[in-house]
């Protein structure tokens, strides 16, 4: 990711955002984890560290970031908002057992997209749904 070349800090600076304690924070976790964390997720895991913070202080950082296209929003279920830090044109699978979401490499370049040419897109998503490689080989009592 382009970031790990340089500081946080600057990198929200350069996209418009005031680089806040909490933002930098709210940031770096997204970029350690690649989880696809949703608000709950990351406010759980920050709250200790950062005990002032609270879980509209993480939405309003998130929907900031996705105003300012550091993040983009993965909406695989309806009720379930997830977060990525990594904006750089990947698919998702989620694994409907577990509930982890891994990112899948995919080449635009094999699909033929002539029909969007007489569009103008603003978003594209590519998920998949099913069951991961762990879950499949995991021994159930």
């Amino acid at each position: 990711m382009e970031v790990a070349k340089r500081s946080i800090e600057e990198y929200l600076k350069e996209n418009g955002i005031k680089p806040s304690y909490q933002r930098i924070r709210i940031f770096d976790y997204l970029i350690q984890h690649k989880n696809h964390p949703t608000v709950d997720i990351i406010f759980k895991a920050l709250v200790q560290e950062i005990p002032t913070l609270s879980k509209t202080t993480v939405y309003n950082t998130l929907k900031l970031f996705l105003e300012q296209g550091v993040v983009q929003l993965l909406v695989i279920e309806e009720n379930e908002t997830r977060y990525d830090a990594d904006t750089s044109t990947h698919g998702h699978f989620k694994c409907e057992k577990c509930g982890h979401v891994y990112d899948i490499r995919i080449d635009l370049s094999c699909l033929d997209l002539r029909e969007l040419e007489i569009h103008r897109v603003n978003e594209q998503h590519i998920y998949f749904k099913g069951t991961c490689n762990k879950c499949l080989h995991k021994k159930y009592d």
